[in-house]
């Protein structure tokens, strides 16, 4: 009459029901104030009065055994269990909750009112994981209601082995599992939960993936090659997983396709080419380990470099493998091949460690760098020219003597002119260049005189106007 909702009143009928021990008018009364949720997928447990319902009948478990004490149960409650279990498209886990027929209501009621996320938790309360497992799979779920309901819950319990023993029981390709799994890795990476991403990608035999967290493994937090030199057994893991991947894609390709949808796939060149990376970055890691061992390293940086980086980053494993030996030499022949393996611009590497020379004032080792170059047996004509010149944009900071040897080092006359020009040495430039061809002599001098009229350089030019 007063046009006030009645829900209320039925939800506060079905509970006295229920604490009476009548689940069949409950049932009843119930069926008039709640609703099945409009999304079955949702991530929540339904509405507020179902889960009442649930949580009252779970802490009100009496031990009605319906298989032995049949004269307990009353024929309405049978009668209600019977149609609950027909509703039950899994089969029921052995022990309490196939024989209690208070876990029998609590079934029927979250699979007419509650959520798939619901259902899933409840048996997962009930250790009835199978049965979470196949009704996620029966209803096809979506992922997060897998990582929700399921793998957080296993993994909070330390029974990450049990749902794996699981998985594998149901579907032993696990292609079934393939979507949540998936969406489960990327669930830990965000939360940066690597290690059990680790196991559960060791689990997956999702070797090439596997491989890429060991190598976040072996990188993260290192300061110094001193303590990637700790990690190197992280190295050795990545290419146990890379060679068994490399094994099971041969194997693969002489029978029929292996089914590999979820896994993630990569050629034999590239898990070749990523094991030669990995055999470099052990010798690279060896190498600068010892001599951070024995002091001769020098350089201090913001970030460690490594060779899974991009390219500039193995530019600097280069330049650091350099200048981190006793002398250029020592580290030559790792910084070649990591030059040569990655296809690096090598001048520009060269360059950048005769600059790092400059500023440390080894001058003898920017002549022993050339001569490296110079013999590697791949340098261009020009090469060593275009390393001494780069490196004379900070010539006012290096003494005469060795400034007058790098220029003297130089192969090309004009490079030799250019360098002198930049040093503000023209008197040595004028000198260079009335060696030169004739026609040629005459442009050079010209020029030399030139710039010793702008810098008012007399002498030089009175010598210049002599010679022309």
């Amino acid at each position: 009459k007063s046009g006030l909702d009645p829900g209320g009143a039925w939800h506060a009928w079905g509970m006295a029901c229920l604490k009476a021990g009548n689940l069949n008018s409950a049932r009843e009364k119930f069926n008039r104030c709640l609703k099945p949720p409009m999304d079955l997928n949702q991530l929540n447990h339904g509405s507020r009065l179902v889960q009442d319902v649930i949580q009252y009948l779970e802490s009100t478990v009496k031990p009605i055994l319906i298989a032995d004490d049949d004269y307990f149960a009353t024929l309405r409650e049978l009668e209600a269990t019977l149609r609950t279990r027909s509703l039950s498209l899994e089969l029921m886990c052995e022990g309490k909750i196939q024989h209690n027929s208070y876990y029998q209501e609590c079934l029927f009621y979250l699979h007419s009112y509650g959520t798939n996320l619901a259902i899933i938790s409840f048996y997962m309360r009930h250790d009835c994981m199978r049965e979470a497992l196949l009704h996620l799979l029966n209803k096809e779920s979506p992922s997060e209601v897998f990582i929700e309901g399921i793998f957080i819950p296993s993994y909070e319990s330390g029974k990450l082995h049990v749902l794996e023993n699981l998985l594998e029981t149901i579907d032993p390709g696990l292609e079934s599992w393939g979507v949540y799994l998936i969406a489960t890795c990327k669930y830990l990476q965000r939360k940066n939960y690597y290690h059990i991403l680790y196991e559960l990608q060791q689990f997956m035999k999702d070797h090439v993936r596997a491989a890429m967290t060991c190598i976040r493994f072996f990188t993260h937090g290192a300061k110094t090659y001193t303590e990637l030199g700790d990690k190197q057994t992280w190295l050795l893991k990545i290419k146990d997983h890379l060679k068994v991947y490399l094994q099971e894609v041969s194997r693969s390709s002489g029978r029929k396709k292996m089914a590999l949808t979820f896994r993630k796939k990569m050629s034999a060149a590239d898990v070749s080419r990523h094991i030669n990376t990995v055999d470099l970055q052990m010798e690279v890691t060896k190498f600068l380990h010892r001599c951070e061992s024995s002091g001769t390293s020098q350089m201090t940086e913001s970030f460690l470099p490594t060779l899974f980086g991009n390219n500039n980053m193995k530019m600097d494993v280069a330049c650091k493998v350099m200048l981190e030996g006793k002398n250029i030499e020592e580290g030559f022949g790792i910084a070649f091949r990591v030059l040569q393996d990655f296809q690096l611009e090598a001048t520009e590497v060269y360059s950048k460690v005769a600059k790092q020379l400059v500023k440390q004032q080894k001058y003898g080792e920017i002549r022993q760098l050339l001569k490296c170059v110079n013999e590697s047996g791949v340098a261009a004509k020009n090469d060593g020219d275009n390393i001494i010149l780069n490196c004379l944009n900070e010539f006012k900071n290096i003494p005469a003597e060795d400034l007058d040897n790098l220029i003297q080092d130089m192969d090309s006359d004009e490079n030799k002119i250019q360098a002198y020009v930049m040093c503000n040495k023209l008197r040595s430039a004028y000198l260079v260049s009335v060696r030169q061809e004739k026609t040629r002599a005459v442009q050079l001098v010209q020029q030399v005189r030139q710039l010793a009229e702008n810098s008012g350089d007399d002498v030089v030019k009175a010598i210049c106007t002599q010679w022309l």
